[in-house]
């Protein structure tokens, strides 16, 4: 376990204060019952941003969340709203209890007092609340501030991961983001994770959620390591190395870590290194060659040790044609493939000859398009 923040309750008030955000829920809600509740109680105690904002109504959220935002997200069955207030992500859900009808199913559930509500959450860190219109008061029934200054990710019960087993892919992406621990009691409830009670939609949408952290690929081990989903370690090197190299100038912006962690997972090595894996005989041939795959793809390969494509990066993937389809109709080539194959005649004379200037372009392209159409 890495050294674990210090949390401080006196972020919350001061957080709730100054926040647009939250004048703005107070100023609707008056003396309502309205709690700042989940993820973004845990992150502020821990004096991290949050990056949404979680709200618990006594009350059915709707009208609440419509006046906010008219363009809110309401789910009736769950007494759920989807908003943004102030450029800020807000979800706000009637306080509830839940029952499981079976393992993995969606629950049944009813109102209940924000006390039932915490108890029928996922860790004891997500388990905390404060009421807007009284900051100072922190309801803390499961000791979650406590398994936050002790780095611990525990479950509030012994069916937890029964009741919604996405619950145990959830604490592997709590616990490598903050380097926590599972409590040993929580740690015993993974041998009777069983995902294939629950749709692979919720556990693919569990799993874009862990792609998307810094700390996918540590997360992803452990998933591996807790043999919730079998992840070959050669592809979370790969992964690694990946995300490394694409801080390197050449390779900035090809893809994002979420598409860079999916496609470590998902890659074909095999198809890549028959295809990619021999150096091209030409620039043009290379670039041809390399289109065909997706950025995330070439990233791997190049991480694979495919080293030709940092030339593709760095050079011949920024070549452009200054010639367009445009010109080539007007210089009289017909509409179809012609153009096609005039424009490839012209990319390779620039990538592999380097001819200049966008009368050589079109004089090439022409004359390739010319030549397709006698043979036709």
């Amino acid at each position: 376990m890495t050294e674990t923040l210090r949390t401080d309750p006196a972020r919350l008030a001061g957080f709730i204060g100054d926040s647009p955000v939250l004048d703005r829920v107070r100023g609707i809600a008056g003396p309502g019952e309205v709690y700042l509740v989940g993820g973004t109680v845990r992150d502020v105690l821990l004096g991290i941003d949050p990056v949404d904002i979680d709200l618990a109504t006594g009350f059915d959220p709707s009208g609440l969340g419509l006046e906010l935002d008219p363009r809110a997200l309401v789910h009736e069955r769950f007494q759920t709203v989807d908003l943004v207030v102030e450029g800020a992500r807000v979800d706000i859900a009637r306080a509830r209890s839940e029952r499981y009808p079976a393992p993995g199913a969606l629950p049944q559930v009813r109102p209940a007092p924000i006390e039932e509500d915490l108890g029928r959450r996922d860790f004891t860190i997500n388990a905390i609340a404060v009421p807007l219109v009284s900051p100072e008061i922190m309801l803390d029934p499961h000791g979650g501030q406590a398994d936050l200054e002790r780095g611990v990710i525990r479950a509030l019960h012994r069916k937890s991961f029964l009741d919604d087993p996405t619950r145990s892919l959830r604490a592997a992406r709590y616990a490598a983001r903050f380097g926590y621990d599972l409590a040993p009691q929580t740690a015993d409830l993974l041998a009777d994770v069983d995902l294939d009670t629950v749709s692979a939609d919720r556990v693919a949408a569990e799993l874009e959620l862990v792609a998307g952290e810094e700390t996918a690929v540590e997360a992803l081990r452990l998933i591996s390591r807790w043999g919730l989903i079998e992840v070959g370690e050669d592809r979370l090197d790969l992964a690694e190395a990946a995300l490394e190299l694409v801080e390197e100038p050449a390779w900035i912006g090809i893809a994002g870590r979420r598409e860079i962690v999916r496609a470590a997972i998902a890659i074909d090595r095999d198809r890549v290194a028959r295809e990619l894996g021999e150096v091209p005989p030409s620039p043009f041939i290379a670039v041809e060659l390399a289109d065909r795959f997706t950025g995330a793809d070439l990233l791997l390969a190049r991480s694979m040790g495919i080293t030709w494509l940092d030339d593709y990066r760095s050079e011949w993937s920024r070549v452009k044609l200054e010639i367009t389809g445009a010109d080539l109709l007007a210089a009289g080539v017909p509409e179809g493939p012609a153009i096609g194959i005039g424009m490839s005649a012209a990319l390779a004379a620039k990538l592999d000859r380097g001819v200049a200037g966008a009368d050589e372009e079109l004089r090439i392209a022409c004359e390739a398009a010319a030549r397709d159409s006698d043979r036709d």
